[in-house]
């Protein structure tokens, strides 16, 4: 039996079983099961290891995109260089990291792209906003970080200090956060809708529910909006080929 899974907590938002045992399916790949591995600590990862014989491939969800690093033997060029791992590749008793993260956002993104979306808001400085970063600097375009940490740093911005100018100057914005994510529907980032235009692209790597609260906003101003699910398959499909390669 080949084995495959998702480590993170929570995971009751996961994509991943649902896609991958589907794709087992449609695909008549026997011998293959998906599963998911919920750790309260990311200590505990080399337990899990240890116990679930047949393990070919793992991806990785929040919160653990960064601190599952130290356990790995390897990580390729590019997950280095974004600073974080979401497909873990078990092979000859090594663990190899990469970033699947930044393929599926650069294929999702970039047919919506127009001229004047030089400038970018990330929302929120985790493991997914490091692989979207990785991806604006590759296509030239600038952006700050809005975070919540009071421990500013050049090129971050608090969600407090969003005005119309800021807004008004970046027409893309990508919502790299867990805020309005299934089962907290109701919520949405803290920033100021009511300057958004129809020159604004809002990206939401949520993709449960389909429209969230932030993509909501951005419809009612006119704005093109885009969820996650795209670049969830895009990912998915990459993690399935460095698995079985």
């Amino acid at each position: 039996m080949q084995v495959y899974g998702l480590i993170g907590n929570p995971l009751e938002h996961s994509f991943s079983k649902q896609y991958f045992t589907g794709k087992f399916e449609r695909e008549h790949l026997e011998g293959c099961r998906f599963e998911l591995y919920p750790l309260e600590r990311i200590e505990s990862f080399p337990f899990l290891l240890a116990s679930e014989t047949g393990l070919k491939g793992l991806a990785v969800t929040i919160p653990y995109k960064e601190t599952v690093i130290p356990f790995l033997d390897e990580i390729d060029a590019k997950a280095s260089a974004i600073g974080a791992v979401n497909c873990i590749r078990l092979s000859a008793g090594k663990l190899i990291g990469y970033n699947t993260d930044s393929t599926g956002f650069k294929l999702s993104l970039a047919p919506l792209l127009l001229s004047h979306h030089t400038n970018a808001l990330i929302l929120g400085s985790g493991g997914s906003s490091k692989a979207v970063q990785y991806v604006l600097k590759e296509l030239g375009i600038a952006f700050l970080i809005v975070t919540r940490n009071k421990k500013i740093a050049a090129g971050f911005v608090h969600y407090d200090q969003l005005d119309a100018e800021i807004i008004q100057q970046h027409s893309l914005v990508i919502n790299c956060s867990p805020v309005g994510m299934f089962p907290h529907e109701q919520e949405e980032p803290a920033i100021p809708y009511q300057y958004l235009t129809k020159e604004h692209l809002l990206f939401d790597l949520i993709y449960r529910p389909a429209e969230t609260k932030f993509l909501s906003q951005g419809l009612s101003h006119g704005a093109t909006v885009k969820n996650g699910y795209e670049m969830l398959v895009l990912q998915a499909e990459e993690n399935w080929e460095i698995w079985n390669e």
